[in-house]
């Protein structure tokens, strides 16, 4: 196109400006008219501005005024294979405007083409138009830039085909520090943290990306101590981390409950001012909440005044469900409504997951209804696991079960197991067996599913049925196993574990705190143990080595006097260490909160936050 009139920088500035305050389509439009008009649009570089903006909005007003612009220079072509490569809905488009660009405008392709063009292919993981656009590359004479080898390894990284790539990384003729960094994302990307490792022990120079990927990974890998291990390697390299490398650490500090660590990374973060996003809100805030320390996680999230995305006001309100506080949890989500955040899928899981807590039947069916109404969510199976969760919860057995038989997806064996243990607990003995037949069709070896009915036949004393479930089960059983951290060192404990160093001086506590318990009121839950266990003494003591009690005894034992103890386990808290707790809160006057598979218990003056054991 041929530029008629002078381009001033002064003026360029202006409509720059005016470009860059457009925020709603309305202004976008009358922006465009205003460039229409004073023919201003005719000069590329404003015409590039303005297109790169509204593809931000819509990318369907973006194509239209692609169409309109007679002879787009590459800059422009390139702006429109980049803004449809991001993606996965529109990676298509941008794959067709790559195949214009080629066939139609007879324009020489530079290196950020294939870049944005790979780009799109992984995002769409399209493997054979990605071969191709790697042909024009070779064609065009780039396929050894190292901008574009490292464009073809992450493609190869999104796709899977993580081989592929190494091969693209091994035989290229120049590798930088991105190269490195691609190559070992896509290892994480594939879980594959021993060839992750592997090369990043290799690299010669890291950098924060180098260090935020492997973190990452690991936290990806469920391997928390090995993310922070790396995390401290990482400040003893004199490397400084962002906010991405912290939103890692974070993860792993919640996932491991360490607080402590937690609380210092939080000083961190204020100490050398790293940008608080809203994911790094989110991560602070989750972290708190995980930890037991619900009333910090309040405090962090209402000291960032804006809060303009969803993540925040997502883990708040999960963090409030989680530690059986549904009234504020419901609270914050109207607010949330009046500070005109949008809700997501998540927001209703934690939401809903407030409402079972709670027992808050009628407020769980209002807001399952108000998801698709208000908001066009449709519910995926975890909102219906919650709403079954809540009717069973709540002892609407039928209504529950029909919601499982009216679902548009096939229900899990979470979803049948959340019923079958409201039949135990409701004593729903019919439903139960057929419930269980139910299960043992879909998932034969489901091993949580078996003890839940085992004990269903026990209670209806079909003993002989209960100890086969149980005999089966106990050979594939994943051992409770109960951990502590104590200045920064984590202790963990498996039921009737004695590999402790102090495995001598907790039994010994373990027996003195049992018998302070009993006289202060406490009652084994002997229901708890196999019924093949004849002996009540021995029975007891299969009850007071669960991996919880030993947990505690040693916090008490190796803490000051008024700490609260913080408990995590893997499996959920059985009654009779349910109602030891409370007693042990009473009788050694300590807060302990306990992290079991299902929520958050916090026992205090004899008496746990929630509403019962369920």
């Amino acid at each position: 196109m041929i530029i008629t009139k002078p381009f001033h920088f002064v003026h360029h500035f202006k409509l720059s400006s005016l470009i860059d305050s457009c925020k709603s389509m309305q202004q976008i439009k009358q922006t465009h008219a205003h460039l229409i008009t004073t023919a201003q649009i005719s000069h590329l570089v404003i015409a590039n501005k303005f297109l790169k903006h509204v593809a931000l909005s819509s990318l369907f007003y973006a194509h239209k005024l692609f169409d309109q612009i007679p002879q787009p220079d590459l800059f422009i072509y390139n702006t429109m294979i980049k803004e449809n490569s991001l993606s996965p809905h529109s990676c298509f488009n941008s794959l067709a405007v790559f195949r214009m660009l080629i066939r139609d405008s007879g324009l020489s392709l530079n290196r950020y083409s294939f870049v944005f063009a790979f780009g799109a292919c992984g995002n769409g993981l399209c493997v054979r138009e990605g071969e191709q656009v790697f042909s024009h590359a070779v064609k065009s004479g780039l396929d050894n830039n190292v901008f574009v080898v490292n464009a073809l390894i992450g493609m190869y990284g999104k796709m899977g085909l993580v081989e592929d790539g190494r091969k693209v990384f091994n035989s290229a003729v120049d590798k930088d520090l991105f190269s490195w960094n691609t190559m070992i994302a896509a290892y994480v990307g594939s879980g594959d943290m021993v060839l992750a490792k592997e090369l990043f022990d290799e690299m010669h120079e890291r950098d924060v990306v180098s260090w935020s990927t492997i973190i990452a990974g690991y936290v990806q890998a469920g391997c928390f101590m090995e993310a922070l291990d790396f995390f401290h390697k990482m400040l003893q390299a004199g490397v400084k981390p962002n906010e991405y490398t912290m939103v890692s650490a974070l993860a792993a500090c919640s996932n491991l409950v360490a607080l402590d660590q937690g609380k210092w990374i939080h000083v961190y973060i204020r100490r050398d001012k790293i940008r608080m996003n809203d994911r790094l809100l989110a991560s602070l805030i989750d972290m708190y909440a995980k930890c037991g320390e619900i009333e910090s996680a309040s405090s962090v999230f209402y000291e960032h005044k804006v809060k303009r995305k969803v993540w925040p006001w997502n883990a708040m309100i999960g963090g409030l469900a989680m530690h059986g506080k549904p009234e504020e949890a419901i609270n914050l989500f109207e607010q949330m409504k009046v500070e005109k955040v949008s809700p997501n899928k998540v927001t209703f899981i934690a939401l809903l997951n407030a409402c079972s807590h709670g027992y808050m039947v009628k407020e769980g069916k209002l807001y399952f209804e108000l998801m698709t109404s208000d908001y066009g969510i449709s519910p995926e199976l975890e909102h219906y696991g919650c709403m079954v969760d809540l009717l069973s919860r709540s002892g609407l057995l039928m209504e529950a079960e029909n919601m499982i038989l009216s679902m548009p997806m096939a229900p899990d064996v979470a979803i049948w197991g959340a019923l079958l243990n409201a039949c135990r607990i409701y004593k729903d003995m019919d439903r139960g067996y057929r419930i269980g037949r139910i299960i043992k069709e879909i998932d034969p070896d489901h091993i949580g599913c078996h003890v839940l009915l085992g004990n269903i036949y026990s209670t209806s004393g079909r003993f002989n049925e209960a100890r086969t479930l149980r005999d089966s089960s106990d050979r594939r059983k994943v051992p409770g196993c109960s951990s502590i951290e104590l200045k920064g060192l984590f202790h963990q404990f498996l039921v009737g574990d004695r590999s402790h160093p102090q495995s001598r001086e907790i039994y010994l506590f373990l027996d003195e705190m049992i018998s302070k318990l009993k006289i202060a009121g406490y009652v084994p839950e002997l229901a708890e143990v196999l019924h093949d266990i004849d002996d009540e003494e021995d029975k007891e003591t299969a009850l007071s080595v669960h991996s919880e009690k030993l947990a505690i005894a040693f916090g008490l034992m190796n803490t000051e006097p008024g700490t609260p103890i913080r408990i995590v386990k893997n499996l959920r808290v059985c009654a009779d260490c349910h109602q030891a707790t409370k007693f042990i809160s009473m009788v050694y006057d300590r807060v302990i909160i306990v992290r079991d598979r299902m929520r958050y218990h916090h026992f205090k003056d004899g008496v746990c936050s929630c509403k019962d054991y369920w």
